[in-house]
């Protein structure tokens, strides 16, 4: 990544990032020159070995998240970017979901990205620039039987996010969607059983967490001029996967 992507210098906080799609984000960025920082619930042994700085932190936990971003200000003096990637994916039927697993859902996967805004933008409007990333699902827009919850919050994410945008362009910090497609991750397969990964392999193709790396990294640098737009990789066979079928 660093033939086409540059982070010297940089700071990046991402939420949730201790494994899958964040980790790999965070890997990439640090390979690129920046300094990532991942709040997690369950901080990772491998990032730590890595030398990844990480923050054990509940990001349904308001103050636990903005003490996090001012400790990350207060050592590096600066936050750079957002990715707002901490979600909880439950299947419940509606019928069945407590009201604690609806306000959990909602708690970590909307009002989680909330709290991680609001703690990082001063920063970033300070410094008039910098970018925020927030994760979608394809699930907002075409539904699914026990996962009511996780679509509800990706839908008000996309909405927030869109708001969000607006609100702050005039001090130039930029707020988009990704929709990162079907990833293997360890919440994708907590979420889904063997016979439907394989139902998702026949139908969109099921990427790898560094296969996301590049739109994600594209979307924090400066030549991502745009703001309040999505980036889809929504029904995607990634290209590795791809070549790893025509050698096999």
């Amino acid at each position: 990544m660093r033939a086409t992507f540059t982070a010297d210098g940089e700071v990046l906080v991402v939420t949730g990032g201790a494994n899958g799609i964040g980790a790999a984000a965070a890997r990439a960025y640090a390979e690129a020159g920046g300094t990532p920082v991942v709040l997690d619930v369950a901080p990772s042994a491998e990032l730590a070995a890595a030398g990844i700085e990480q923050h054990e932190v509940d990001v349904a936990d308001r103050d636990a998240v903005f003490a996090a971003v001012a400790t990350v200000v207060e050592r590096h003096g600066r936050v750079d970017g957002l990715i707002a990637g901490a979600a909880v994916q439950p299947r419940t039927p509606i019928a069945e979901m407590d009201p604690q697993e609806w306000r959990h859902t909602l708690a970590v996967n909307l009002d989680g990205v909330v709290w991680a805004v609001q703690a990082a933008l001063p920063h970033l409007r300070a410094q008039a620039s910098g970018s925020i990333v927030v994760f979608a699902s394809g699930l907002a827009h075409m539904g699914r039987a026990e996962a009511s919850a996780y679509a509800a919050s990706k839908g008000a994410l996309i909405a927030f996010a869109k708001s969000l945008a607006a609100e702050v362009a005039a001090d130039r910090v930029r707020v988009n969607v990704l929709f990162p497609g079907v990833i293997d991750t360890p919440q994708f397969r907590a979420a889904n059983s063997g016979s439907e990964r394989a139902h998702w392999t026949g139908t969109t193709g099921i990427g790898d967490p560094v296969d996301v790396v590049g739109p994600l990294l594209f979307l924090l640098s400066e030549a991502a001029s745009m703001t309040g737009s999505t980036l889809s990789r929504d029904r995607a066979f990634s290209a590795t996967d791809t070549a790893r079928g025509a050698d096999a």
